[in-house]
């Protein structure tokens, strides 16, 4: 079965949605940074915490 390239989404039921454009493919952005960055800021949050509590 051959069918040609469809640029609309197959999945829109309604005709208002059928004309928009298909939705753009979302790059994968490796973060290798993120890990470190919620570790600190929780390492902080807690230390912040621990410390006004001793105060």
């Amino acid at each position: 079965m051959k069918r040609r390239l469809v640029l609309t989404n197959e999945g829109a039921g309604h005709p208002f949605r059928r004309t928009l454009p298909p939705p753009a493919a979302v790059r994968a952005v490796p973060r290798d940074d993120e890990d470190w960055k919620l570790f600190t800021l929780s390492f902080f949050a807690f230390f912040i915490c621990f410390y006004t509590f001793l105060l």
